[in-house]
């Protein structure tokens, strides 16, 4: 049988790539190809950026009113909420996670352009006090231009919702290049942005390998905006080729988020939230709570909790609506879990549970849920990120020393605190260098709130009302309200 076949969306058409360079999709779950796509070439990198740039100057976009690009969002989102389940499906046979979170997260994305689609005619610009006599001056935001996003295979839907809504409302053009690891569901979700009637060049869908399509396109000199996710390595690529465009960049990295754990807090509560922070998505998440960071006094009573919460943990088929933890994207992630946790335990470390490969799963890319006691704050686990299903526990005796810990990292995206004492969560949530800090809860997102982080998780916010103006310059526009001439520039008076 022959595999279903993606097709780049490049100016409005699915098409080929030029040069008919095809790669498939390995399903993680058995190591089998299920699908195959097109790969973008430096020409259709070419062709996408020319058709963003000419959207740019069309009528049928350019002037297009603020609340008529809602309407076309409010559509978008309709249609994202209607074809969930089929995302879903795709995203899950590309990447292995499970299709109840694939389907349900695809849901809730919709409500992303549904809040971009409110703030189109809300994007508002002033009249300045000026202070000069017969003046006036305004300012009014523009369109910033054409927007590259660069999204990773994981919680792809939710990573291109953040790029994409604010910049079509804000009036911007974008051209998205998705994971060559798992694209099929962003190449898929063009053909329902299509049928929601955005004019031609709004919006294109790429993908293809590192030479001929990531860095032609963030090198690009007609690209003004770029909109990152992925890791740090890429990302400092990305910051070289934007350099002769100067392109406006916004980076969204990756992570090594501390989890601390008060004496004082409900250790149910905070151990279901080390769990999620760590399990949930089997791991592959750029906020993944995988340090965790434990008042000595409850540190047995927390272990012991979580090995029994996880014992039950069914790992399997992610198309199975019984599990509840699938494979892991590529085989190079298992490979390099099971590289650290070996450093790690020659540096003393103890696994309590987990730690290989499922004996009844080798055909995929699985691992066990995995459990690490750390001695000391060197240990290997604490510093990498796996992006896998590996929570590492350490020990802490006084406030100061938790938040010393939680900052010693080159990281600083997410954070979480469990404590029952207020005035301690105000104080250590403040004190914690990252982005976002959960405080008795872990993983909540939202279009309304700002996500991003500090060091190398990058930098820039994406959601929240922010993140529209981030889409937009301001234009500063002086009238001279006097009848009387301008006076001669070489007298003065």
């Amino acid at each position: 049988m022959s595999l279903p076949f993606f097709k780049l969306y490049i100016d409005g058409e699915f098409t080929n790539g030029s040069d008919a360079q095809t790669l498939e999709s390995l399903n993680p779950a058995n190591g089998k190809p299920w699908a195959e796509f097109a790969c973008a070439s430096k020409n259709d990198v070419e062709r996408a950026v020319a058709a963003a740039r000419r959207a740019q100057d069309d009528p049928a976009w350019r002037d297009m009113l603020p609340t008529q690009r809602g309407k076309l969002l409010y559509r978008l989102a309709d249609l994202v909420e209607k074809n969930a389940r089929r995302l879903g499906e795709i995203e899950t046979n590309g990447s292995g996670k499970l299709l109840a979170e694939t389907s349900s997260q695809t849901g809730y994305v919709a409500d992303y352009y549904r809040y971009y689609a409110g703030l189109a005619d809300k994007i508002e610009g002033s009249v300045l006090p000026i202070d000069k006599p017969n003046m006036q001056v305004f300012t009014t935001p523009m369109p910033i231009g054409v927007v590259a996003a660069i999204v990773p295979w994981n919680a792809q839907m939710f990573l291109a919702a953040t790029k994409i809504g604010p910049a079509l409302a804000a009036g911007c053009s974008v051209v998205v290049k998705a994971s060559e690891e798992a694209p099929c569901a962003m190449l898929e979700f063009a053909q329902i942005f299509h049928e929601a009637g955005f004019p031609k060049g709004v919006l294109s869908v790429i993908t293809g390998d590192v030479e001929n399509c990531a860095v032609p396109l963030t090198s690009h000199a007609d690209i003004d905006r770029l909109a990152f996710t992925g890791g740090p390595e890429a990302a400092r690529h990305v910051v070289r080729n934007s350099a002769e465009s100067f392109a406006v960049t916004s980076l969204e990295l990756g992570g090594k988020s501390p989890i601390i754990v008060f004496d004082d807090a409900d250790i149910d509560s905070a151990s279901n939230g080390l769990i999620a922070g760590n399990f949930g998505a089997s791991g592959q998440s750029c906020v993944a709570g995988s340090r965790g960071i434990i008042h000595r006094s409850i540190f047995p009573k927390i272990i012991e909790l979580i090995t029994e919460k996880s014992r039950g943990i069914i790992v399997g088929d992610p198309l199975n609506s019984k599990t509840q933890m699938g494979p892991l994207c590529t085989a190079a992630q298992v490979t390099r879990i099971e590289d650290t946790l070996a450093k790690s335990k020659s540096q003393g470390a103890t696994i309590h549970f987990g730690g290989a490969r499922p004996e009844n799963l080798f055909a995929g890319n699985y691992f066990k849920p995995t459990l690490v006691e750390c001695p000391h704050k060197n240990i290997e686990t604490l510093k990498v990120e796996m992006f896998g299903p590996v929570m590492s526990l350490i020990p802490f005796d006084t406030e100061d020393e938790a938040i010393n810990i939680a900052n010693d990292t080159v990281y600083g995206l997410g954070s979480g605190v469990f404590t029952s004492n207020v005035a301690r969560a105000h104080r250590v949530s403040t004190r914690i260098k990252s982005g976002i800090c959960w405080i008795n809860t872990y993983r909540a997102i939202s279009p309304i709130a700002p996500f991003g982080g500090l060091n190398q998780s990058g930098y820039g916010r994406e959601a929240g009302m922010q993140a529209i103006k981030d889409y937009t310059r301001t234009k500063t526009v002086w009238i001279n309200t006097s009848d009387a001439p301008m006076t001669n520039p070489f007298v003065i008076r």
